[in-house]
C-alpha cells in the first residue's frame, strides 16, 4: 500500500506541468535574486516620494549619456528649494563607515562583507549635473537612501534611512531654483528611456563591477550593491 502511494504521489507530481512551472520561478528567483531586491528597494523609495506635494517633480530611473558615458541615477527630485539626487541602498545587516571611505563594511549574521561607498557614486552623479544643467553647487543635494530595515551607523548628513526622507527634503525652504520646470523639461529631454540602452548600461555596469572586484584583497568580499 505505502508502494502504491509512493508511485502515485510520484506520477502525480511528474505529470503535472504547474510543479514545472514552480521549479523555474524558484530557480530564475535565485538567479535574479540581488537585481530583484534592488528593484524592491527603488520602488519603496519612489513610493515615498509620491507623498511629497505636487510642487516637487520626480522622476525615477533616470539614464543619461554625456561623453558617451550613460549614467543612471535611481531618483531626482526637483524642486525650487533644489534639485535631490537620490542613491538607493536595499542591504541588510549592519552598515558602518562615513563620508570619505572608500568602503563601508556590512555585516549580516557572521558573515562580513564591503561594499563601495555610495556616496562617491552619488558625487559624481552631483557632478555631471552641475555641469550639464549648468547649476552650483549649493543647489544641488545628493542623498543616499537606506530602504532596507538595515542598522545603519554611518557617519554622515548625506544617508537617510527611507523613514527621515520626505522630511529632509522638505526642510529646505530657500528658494535657490525659481526655473525648476524648466530643469525638469531638460531632465526629460535627456533622459533615455530606450530599453534597449538601459540593457546595454546594466551590462557595462556589470562588468566594471566585476573588474573591480577582481582588484581587491582575497581578504575583502564585496556585497553586490542594489
Amino acid at each position: 500500500m505505502n508502494q502504491f502511494a509512493t508511485e502515485l504521489a510520484n506520477q502525480l507530481f511528474w505529470h503535472n506541468p504547474l510543479w514545472y512551472v514552480l521549479i523555474v520561478l524558484v530557480i530564475l528567483l535565485y538567479i535574479f535574486r540581488k537585481r530583484l531586491t534592488g528593484l524592491a528597494g527603488e520602488h519603496w523609495v519612489k513610493q515615498e516620494l509620491n507623498k511629497l506635494p505636487k510642487e516637487y517633480k520626480i522622476l525615477n530611473n533616470v539614464l543619461i549619456k554625456y561623453n558617451d558615458k550613460t549614467h543612471q541615477i535611481d531618483h531626482l527630485v526637483i524642486s525650487k528649494y533644489g534639485l535631490f539626487i537620490i542613491e538607493t541602498k536595499q542591504i541588510n545587516g549592519y552598515i558602518t563607515g562615513n563620508d570619505y571611505d572608500k568602503n563601508w563594511k556590512v555585516k549580516a549574521g557572521n558573515k562580513t562583507y564591503y561594499m563601495y561607498n555610495p556616496i562617491h557614486q552619488n558625487y559624481g552623479h552631483k557632478e555631471l549635473l552641475k555641469e550639464i544643467l549648468l547649476l552650483n553647487d549649493n543647489q544641488l543635494f545628493p542623498i543616499v537612501c537606506i530602504s532596507s530595515n538595515a542598522r545603519v551607523n554611518v557617519k554622515s548628513n548625506l544617508v537617510l534611512t527611507i523613514d527621515k526622507l520626505i522630511n529632509n527634503i522638505l526642510n529646505y525652504k530657500e528658494e535657490i531654483i525659481p526655473n525648476y520646470e524648466g530643469i525638469y523639461n531638460k531632465l526629460l529631454e535627456l533622459n533615455i528611456t530606450d530599453k534597449k540602452i538601459h540593457k546595454e548600461h546594466i551590462k557595462d555596469t556589470k562588468v566594471i563591477k566585476k573588474n573591480n572586484e577582481s582588484k581587491l584583497e582575497n581578504k575583502c568580499h564585496y556585497v553586490e550593491e542594489s
